[in-house]
């Protein structure tokens, strides 16, 4: 084989290609990396100086003060009060664990939130701060604030939380906040707002229908930060703008007065002001402490709430469903002068009414009634008789146009309007015919017939003007006009006077005003919840308490010239005349002498075992030691 000679020549030849190659390849990187630069400083330049400025200056959410609820007069019912919280801001933090310590010592942390605490810090990113403890005393608050220099990146602020005066007098009224759920933060497409530890938003009643008006506009402080996130300087902080204020019609006086009237008993009571619908009070109680709420609830006042049989949690004035009971005679009576019913005509109250295989009673035999008597007396034998004779066709319209079955233009969600029913609406929803003892058993308010108390209140209201009030909540909503009811004038005086007749010698005599020259007209109703026994049959109390009858009434004031109308519905309260009755004359007495009314609470709260405040303490405390738990803190409790 022939060996191949490399030659100078050779090697010089060999070197050169290698260094065009090596030189071309830089070349072509440097290309590359000028080409980069270029895009980067020219094309994205607006991209990465904004992004830059961002990690430059970081901002801190300043969230708003929310906006106050107040009367009619301008008292407050929900506002803000100053509180003291404690926050880590995690960039800032050095030597966690022992600063974690020392704030579980000064604040007397225990050892859950020591963990949450812990759990949270370590998942932290970037400005956000973690929450320490929410609501402290000032006490704790100073502790934390002197030794500031010993605990970087502890920041100790003052803030505000709602709180509600009246506490749980108001409680389904305004219903109450709490921080945002993981769906709430979402459903705002990521509100940074809702992250700030503190920031509460409404979750139920006016709290939350209202919380567009009531939240406000976040502000922010601006602070230039190293690389690391260090605090450089302060800069210029952007203002926060307060929730607007809402004010509504209630009166909080009366409210609350009403609210404490209702004592132990699970009811609902409802005062408009008859000239443009206002709503004075509607309180529903037992009822829960939205205060508790802002402070955050615990699973167990969560648990006992829950189990009340008597639910505090639910709105029962415009909530809950109930029969109307004989309240709906005065209407139904209209009914009949409507169809042509003389008012003069009798009929004999022999105490039954027999009706194909069955027979339908009243509490009493009332012999031979008119209709004044029969309103008056509340004999159901008459309006049976009458009802059957005109026909639930020409009475359900009447009915409707009086309340029942509406729903109102007010900022709920939860409404129910319950049912007015007919031959047409028994077809559509149970697919069967109409019948004779379905007209008897809606003469008397029974049946299907279903209301809620605020519907009580504005017949009442209705039967007292001969107009179409229209209940109103919110004191900057118009008033709607009140259109003239088709119903004739002598009628309606006819129908106002039997009330007023109910009241001065009839059955709710118990409602009579002790005040000279204001009477009150009225109609007491007594539901049945179950078919009554022979033996419960006239002593409505015999029952175990979830099987006794509702106790209503409704009625309005002055009886010759009417400015408010009220109803009561009492779950379970047993007779109208002797329960509800007495509750609306108290009521309705505050309006025209509040000495004299609430020297008959505190007697009646006497009576009870105490105020409100007292009554919900030691109720709490019975619960919790029924159920093994230890007495609150008497800050608590």
């Amino acid at each position: 084989m022939k060996h191949v000679r490399f030659t100078n020549a050779h090697q010089s030849i060999t070197f050169s290609r290698r260094m065009m190659l090596l030189g071309g390849a830089q070349a072509g990187v440097g290309a590359l990396l000028i080409g980069r630069m270029g895009w980067l400083s020219i094309a994205q330049n607006a991209k990465y100086q904004l992004l830059s400025e961002s990690n430059r200056v970081q901002l801190i959410p300043v969230p708003p003060r929310r906006g106050w609820i107040v009367d009619r007069n301008n008292k407050p019912i929900a506002i803000n009060k100053a509180s003291f919280r404690v926050d880590i801001i995690p960039q800032q933090l050095v030597d966690g664990p022992k600063v974690v310590a020392q704030l579980a010592k000064l604040l007397e942390l225990p050892p859950d939130e020591v963990e949450r605490i812990n759990r949270e810090l370590a998942v932290s990113r970037g400005f956000q701060p973690v929450s320490v403890s929410d609501n402290i005393s000032y006490e704790k608050y100073a502790a934390v604030t002197v030794r500031g220099p010993e605990l970087p990146g502890v920041a100790a602020s003052r803030g505000f939380t709602r709180f509600y005066p009246a506490g749980s007098a108001v409680g389904q009224l305004v219903g109450y906040v709490g921080t945002a759920s993981a769906a709430e933060y979402e459903k705002e497409h990521k509100n940074p707002l809702l992250l700030i530890p503190g920031v509460k938003i409404g979750k139920e009643g006016l709290e939350q229908t209202l919380e567009s008006t009531l939240r406000g506009e976040p502000g922010g402080q601006r602070v230039e930060v190293t690389a690391h996130g260090k605090l450089v300087k302060e800069l210029e902080a952007k203002p926060d703008r307060s929730g607007g204020t809402v004010q509504l019609t209630i009166d909080a006086d009366l409210h609350e007065y009403t609210a404490r009237r209702i004592g132990e008993q699970s009811c609902s009571v409802v005062v408009l002001d008859v000239n443009e619908g206002d709503i004075l009070a509607m309180p529903s109680m037992p009822s829960f402490d939205p205060n508790n709420f802002s402070d955050g609830i615990s699973r167990n006042e969560w648990k006992m709430l829950s189990g009340d049989d008597h639910l505090p949690l639910v709105d029962k004035a415009l909530e809950s469903l109930y029969p109307s009971g004989s309240t709906i005679k005065p209407s139904m009576a209209m009914a009949l002068l409507n169809a042509g019913i003389d008012r003069k005509q009798r009929v004999n109250c022999t105490g039954s009414y027999p009706l194909g295989n069955h027979v339908f009673h009243c509490d009493k035999r009332h012999g031979p009634v008119d209709m004044d008597a029969a309103i008056v007396h509340s004999c159901d034998i008459y309006f049976y008789d009458m009802c059957r004779r005109v026909g639930a066709e020409k009475l359900a319209p009447m009915i409707r146009s009086m309340g029942f079955g509406e729903k109102f233009d007010l900022p709920f969600d939860n409404q129910r309007y319950g049912t007015v029913p007919d031959p047409e609406w028994m077809m559509r929803k149970y697919h069967r015919q109409w019948q004779t003892y379905d007209t008897i058993n809606m003469s008397i308010g029974q049946g299907m017939v279903l209301i809620n108390p605020m519907q009580l209140a504005v017949m009442a209201a209705r039967l007292a003007t001969g107009k179409r009030v229209i209940p109103r909540l919110l004191k900057n909503k118009p008033v709607a006009p009140q259109e003239h009811l088709e119903v004739d004038a002598d009628h309606l005086t006819f129908i106002r006077q039997a009330m007023a007749n109910v009241v001065d010698h009839g059955t709710a005599a118990a409602a009579k005003l002790p005040l000279d020259g204001i009477q009150m007209a009225g109609k007491t109703g007594t539901a049945q919840t179950h078919r009554l026994s022979d033996a419960e049959r006239g002593n409505y109390t015999a029952a175990l308490w979830k099987l006794r009858d509702h106790s209503l009434f409704m009625g309005f004031v002055p009886f010759n010239n009417p400015r408010y109308a009220a109803a009561a519905i009492v779950e379970h309260g047993g007779f109208g005349a002797a329960v509800a009755a007495p509750l609306i004359r108290d009521t309705l007495l505050f309006l025209y002498d509040k000495q004299k009314a609430l020297a008959n609470l505190q007697s009646f709260e006497q009576g009870i075992g105490g105020t409100l405040e007292e009554r919900n303490a030691r109720k709490t405390a019975s619960w919790r030691s029924a159920n093994g738990l230890p007495a609150l803190p008497p800050t608590k409790a």
